[in-house]
Formats: C-alpha cells, structure tokens, sequence
C-alpha cells in the first residue's frame, strides 16, 4: 500500500529528500533501501520497521557552528549508496534546513550546480520548504570552496 508523498525526488528516481515523517513513506512508495538520517537529537530511526539501512549524521538543526564536516560525510554517504545503485533518501525532522544543505550538496557534487546559490535555488526549486541557515550555506562553501 503506498504512502502519501511529502517528501521529493532529488536525482535520477534514486535520491529521495524529506522529513522524519516521510521515511516511512520513501520505503514503502520508492524501495529506498538506504536512509541517512541528518538529526543530532534522534536516538532511534524514523521507520524502525523498515529492512534498510540506517546512517545516523549527528547534525545540529539550530548550531552556529558551520559543521562542514559532517555535512561532507552526509553528502559522501549519500553519494555512495547513490553511486552503488541503491536507492537512498536522506531527511532531517522537518525536511527544511539540513536536508536543504545536504540536497544542494549532492547537487554541486553530481554536476547539476555549478555554484552554491544555484544549488540551493535548484533545491528550493525541487522541494519548496527549504530554507538553508547562513552557517549551513557558509558550510557548503567551505566544502566547496570552487563553486
């Protein structure tokens, strides 16, 4: 049975973004068989039920802090599932601010941006309720000092 569909397609029918909500709804609508899981505060996975696998990024929602690093191992993660051939949806609690960050991460990666600010445009472009925090975007320039 099919689950409604908040979350969005990010590349390729491969690359799914949303909320904590939507896990559930990636697996059971997309086959997504990888989730990478953006949230410090969670303790467990969105979809426990689910057979896939799960990699936690602890990402603080409302830091000043740029954690470029960890937005660069959830990107990689990502991308390696990606690259691996299996479907993988990444989300944070509300699909807003670190999931932004990360989608407009992927996006430079894979060629799709040339610059952060398309990034993020391509990205709020895909999934409307994005909203990337300044240290989020001075972390994605950091990571990518070229673009």
């Amino acid at each position: 049975m099919s689950q409604e569909k908040n979350y969005h397609t990010l590349h390729d029918n491969m690359i799914f973004m949303g909320g904590a909500a939507d896990v559930e709804s990636m697996v059971k609508n997309e086959g997504v068989e990888v989730i990478v899981d953006l949230r410090a505060e969670a303790t467990e996975y969105a979809y426990p039920e689910a057979d896939v696998t799960w990699i936690q990024v602890p990402l603080e929602d409302n830091t000043e802090d740029l954690e470029e690093e960890l937005f660069e191992e959830a990107i990689n993660h990502v991308l390696e599932a990606y690259k691996s051939g299996k479907k993988v949806g990444f989300h944070c609690g509300g699909g807003k601010s670190r999931t932004g960050t990360v989608a407009a991460g992927i996006l430079i990666a894979l060629g799709e941006s040339n610059t952060v600010n398309e990034a993020e445009q391509k990205a709020k472009s895909i999934r409307s309720i994005i909203n990337i925090k300044p240290p989020q975007l001075a972390a994605l320039k950091k990571i990518f000092p070229n673009n």
